[in-house]
Order: C-alpha cells, then structure tokens, then sequence
C-alpha cells in the first residue's frame, strides 16, 4: 500500500507559473446557471502547478463552490484552473481576498494582476471597485445584461425558430438584410 504526502504551498512556490492575468465569467459553469455562478478561469504554466493551486482554492475558502483543472493542455503545455462562486454582492470582496492570497504563492503584486470579463481582451486592474462595476452581482443583473442563455439561443438561431428581439431594432441590419433580399 502506497501513502502520498500532502504538502502546503509555501510562499513563492507558484512563482513564474501563474498568469497575472485571469479571467471571470468567460467559461460556462459546470455546477449550475451562468446567471447564479461566478466562474474565474486562471492560466498555469503545467499540470501539477495547476493541480497545486486548485487544491489551495478548494480547501480554502467556504466561498468557493467548485475548483477544477481543464482536462488537457490549453496551448504550450498551459493549464486552466476554474473556480466557481456564487454570484452574489459579496463576490468582489472574495475575488479580492482569493486573488490577495494567491499573491503571496506567485510572488506577483497585487497591483499586477488584471481581469478580463467574458470574451473581451480588455484588462481590468483587479479591484472590488472594477469587479463590482463590470460584473453581474446577481443573477438578475446578469440575466438583464446578457439576456437568456446564450447556447438555448444559438441553437433557437441555427433551427430557424422565430425569436423575439428584447432589444431596439437595428435599423441598419435590416436595411442590409432588405438589399441582400433575405427579409
């Protein structure tokens, strides 16, 4: 019979192999409703790194739903690590502290890291400030900024299934659908 040993992180033992860069909301979640759960995505240079700081987010914080690792390599051996929180308005202060902890593993100031909200490339200082004004708090807001779930209406899109539009609508999309003679 063969016994692991389980080891701490120690400070700096994920230097140099965490991106300060992540992101939050740009990866569907696996425990529930984009609209009720918040989902980080962090870039780690190998697996075990990977598997190391999804151990330390899992059994740290009461906050934390879920941690996994992403299944395969991403691109150049790098690894994902998915967190998902509630969506609620205390997730600006427990992004904060998550991301204030992980600090001190990856050496890189808190001033250094940055966020991107769902597919954009713009970055974000991380601060409660940003995140509260840039992300849904509730799934309300969430629902009211991204509309119904986004797969249900690709899908509704390709079968040809008549929507209803929520929003103004665009008056120079339906000129160019008039000209090309597909409305």
């Amino acid at each position: 019979m063969s016994n692991q040993l389980f080891e701490g992180l120690e400070e700096g033992d994920l230097a140099r192999l965490v991106s300060n860069v992540y992101s939050i909301d740009e990866f569907k979640s696996k425990m529930g409703d984009d609209a009720d759960i918040i989902v980080l995505g962090f870039v780690v240079d190998d697996k075990n790194p990977a598997m190391d700081l999804m151990n330390f987010v899992e059994r740290g914080y009461d906050f934390v739903l879920d941690a996994d690792v992403s299944a395969g390599e991403a691109q150049n051996g790098e690894y994902m690590v998915f967190v998902e929180m509630e969506r609620n308005e205390d997730a600006p202060e427990h992004i904060h502290q998550l991301i204030s902890d992980i600090t001190n593993l990856t050496d890189i100031d808190m001033a250094d890291w940055e966020f991107k909200y769902r597919k954009s490339n713009t970055k974000y200082d991380c601060t409660e400030e940003n995140i509260a004004r840039i992300v849904p708090l509730t799934a309300r807001q969430y629902r009211a900024k991204f509309g119904a779930d986004d797969e249900l209406n690709a899908m509704r899109e390709s079968a040809r299934v008549p929507m209803k539009s929520l929003g103004e609508p665009d008056k120079f999309k339906e000129q160019i659908q008039i000209a090309a003679g597909i409305r």
